[in-house]
């Protein structure tokens, strides 16, 4: 499953990760003694051998000192920011949190959006993608974690392809959005909406939208499955709504309506 793919992932990368992360400290604590060492010479022998003077000039010396700490510090921040991502790629997977039990939505949809970062962030052929979250205070909600975050990805990421199928065709739009608005609709349920500005969906494609293997992307882009997933993971796992409104030129927006507390999910939503 994508779930455990993910995790392995993670797994794989984290360990080398923490492996680097951790000798940085030391690195950087050994660097500043050497640094140290060096003034001390500096400071007691002002006037070095010629040969040891002309080796300073060669590696210029007073850049490498100011210039050392600061790629060390860039490190740290790069392997610190893997972390992140590993830590949102096992939070996504949840992998030990097979059964349902109460979490929190909006951590779901913030790890898929940092992995999802670099598809969102500028290209040299396009502007930045803004994702503006605009989220209610919701309660915990029980569900499958990981399962509810392969729904956001699959939205997720439909919404960029469908931004990115704008650009490509208007090479000046300058304002691809995505909204991801959340609420709660009445004591027993919660809505989540993930909206774009893209081109739209006509009628006849939006009929088939949850058929399974029917894709509208070119061959080896799309499966055809991530919205049928989706909508057996919501309707049939979950017992709540996904549901499409659309049209061209107006953009998309999916609504995913769930309970709240599954021995709820009886209750009527309207």
């Amino acid at each position: 499953s994508l779930g455990q793919l993910v995790a392995g992932v993670a797994h794989e990368i984290n360990n080398p990760v923490n492996f680097i992360h951790g000798n940085l400290t030391h690195l950087n604590q050994y660097t500043q003694d050497l640094l140290r060492l060096i003034h001390l010479y500096q400071k007691h022998y002002p006037q070095p051998h010629p040969e040891i003077q002309t080796e300073i000039d060669d590696i210029d010396l007073d850049f490498l000192v100011k210039d050392l700490p600061k790629i060390l510090n860039s490190m740290n921040i790069g392997t610190d920011r893997i972390r992140q991502i590993v830590l949102s790629l096992r939070n996504f997977s949840r992998l030990d949190e097979a059964e349902m039990k109460p979490v929190d939505i909006h951590e779901g949809i913030d790890n898929t959006l940092l992995i999802l970062q670099n598809r969102l962030k500028a290209k040299p052929d396009r502007s930045e993608i803004q994702a503006f979250k605009e989220y209610g205070n919701l309660p915990q909600i029980e569900c499958y974690a990981g399962q509810l975050n392969q729904v956001f990805m699959n939205l997720l990421t439909n919404a960029i392809d469908a931004l990115e199928e704008v650009i490509a065709n208007r090479p000046f739009y300058q304002s691809p959005t995505i909204r991801i608005r959340t609420e709660i609709l009445n004591k027993n349920w919660i809505q989540i909406k993930i909206c774009d500005n893209g081109c739209g969906i006509p009628e006849q494609v939006k009929n088939r939208l949850f058929d399974p293997f029917f894709t509208t992307k070119p061959v080896g882009k799309g499966t055809g499955l991530g919205l049928a997933i989706s909508y057996q993971i919501v309707v049939e796992k979950h017992g709540g709504q996904l549901n499409c409104t659309s049209a061209p030129g107006q953009g998309t927006e999916f609504a995913i309506a769930i309970p709240i507390r599954q021995q709820r999910n009886r209750d009527a939503l309207f």
